[in-house]
């Protein structure tokens, strides 16, 4: 990509953008697949995106359809080439449209993004809520692993219901021949708890210990091919026992004869909890850390000019459009329950306030403190952005030029460590 700095007026910076023909065509082909992705088309192997969706849709020209999308994607590339940080992403001008197999040129007004100080640089004061453990889950979890080691016990007889325990004889076979593994002479079983297909369950409901039924359910299997297809079983079973679990109870002795792993019942819950929380201690970590940014912006007394205004708003609104319609829900309807247009551009606007204030706190915070972030800030912050997949959010934004936006998260994510750090926080009462 070739781009050529000219020079702007009203503190815009032009750069003078050609994108290779290279270029256009990975444009257009991440483009693609993007507009297959929200459209739900599942790719085919051997056919491009183009000629699924012509066979699906009827549409002859993808490329005509997403070549506005594409030309959007080469953008970000031109600006990180740069080694700036926009105060927004800018619109592009081009005085023809993108087209596969050609170079395409456009020209970026790009607003660098402004530099501010703060009335005071010293350490915060805040309270904060305490962290709380999910000791459910942890109990749950507990609760598991003590199945693991249940017993089963007869109990009185009666005709066997979802939820109920028994043991069964059984002979099971498909298409004539046994199957491994569902061939016994005594085992316990549980109704309803999801370890056979519902139809085997049905086949159980009602019966009395000493009865023996012969019928067929439907259950998974592979073709020639290894894709999972749904197969006849049949099953003869009889009824040989009414039976109830019994699940120990967790204490120190049982820990020490059964999971020696754990010195005692606090020992399990500490190390259960910490595996448990891991991911909520870090959503507690970042309210502790929006927390101290939120007061650090109030030392902000900056003036925001209107072009960052309109372009932030610019780029908010088509980020929320895209979610919106990333849920299936139409715009129309989002604003509508959220009480109108008037409602949701006041709220993106205060939104929009707050969080340009914020931002620009932190910058001067990381300015004046002389702070670097570390590879950790760059993985935490892909955390923040996509907590199911920190690499793949990572990769994607290194893919598509968006690496000074990342560095920007990674240099904001350390301020706010190093605010915390030093900061006086009192941890309110429970």
């Amino acid at each position: 990509m070739k781009v050529v700095k000219k020079k702007g007026e009203n503190g815009f910076l032009q750069y003078d953008v050609t994108a290779s023909t290279q270029e256009v065509s990975k444009a257009l082909n991440q483009a693609s697949e993007q507009f297959c992705m929200q459209m739900g088309i599942q790719p085919v192997a051997d056919k491009t995106p183009a000629q699924v969706v012509s066979e699906r849709l009827g549409i002859k020209d993808l490329d005509q359809v997403i070549a506005a999308q594409a030309a959007e994607m080469l953008i970000p590339p031109a600006i990180d080439k740069q080694g700036i940080v926009p105060a927004f992403v800018p619109d592009m001008k081009a005085n023809v449209p993108l087209k596969r197999g050609k170079a395409y040129s456009f020209t970026l007004q790009v607003m660098p993004k402004p530099s501010y100080e703060l009335t005071d640089y010293g350490p915060v004061k805040f309270t904060v809520q305490p962290f709380e453990p999910d000791e459910e889950e942890i109990d749950r979890q507990i609760g598991l692993m003590a199945k693991e080691y249940m017993t089963f016990v007869p109990t009185e007889e009666k005709p066997i219901h979802k939820g109920d325990s028994c043991k069964l004889k059984m002979e099971c076979t498909k298409d004539g021949e046994p199957v491994p593994g569902l061939s016994f002479d005594g085992r316990s079983y549980t109704l309803g708890e999801d370890l056979m297909p519902v139809g085997f369950d049905e086949g159980l409901d009602g019966m009395v210990v000493g009865e023996t039924r012969t019928f067929t359910f439907e259950g998974p299997g592979l073709d020639d091919d290894f894709n999972e297809i749904m197969e006849e079983y049949e099953v003869t079973v009889t009824l040989l026992e009414n039976q109830k679990e019994i699940v120990p109870v967790v204490t120190d002795e049982w820990i020490k004869n059964n999971v020696p792993m754990y010195k005692d019942v606090a020992d399990m819950r500490e190390k259960i909890g910490k595996e448990v929380n891991t991911e909520r201690k870090k959503y507690y970590d970042d309210y502790v850390r929006n927390t101290a940014a939120a007061k650090l912006a109030d030392r902000f007394d900056g003036k925001i000019s209107d072009e960052v205004y309109e372009g932030a708003m610019r780029d908010e609104t088509r980020t929320l459009r895209q979610q919106v319609a990333a849920s299936g829900q139409s715009w129309e309807d989002f604003v509508e329950q959220q009480g109108g247009e008037q409602q949701v551009s006041m709220v993106m606007m205060m939104t929009m306030r707050r969080n340009l204030a914020q931002g620009y706190a932190l910058d001067a915070y990381y300015r004046h403190h002389n702070l670097s972030y570390t590879e950790d800030d760059l993985n935490e912050a892909c955390f923040q952005i996509n907590p199911r997949d920190p690499k793949f959010a990572r990769k994607q934004m290194e893919k598509n030029g968006l690496g000074y936006a990342l560095r920007e998260a990674a240099e904001r994510l350390r301020a706010c460590k190093h605010l915390v750090e030093t900061a006086d926080i009192t941890v309110a009462e429970q």
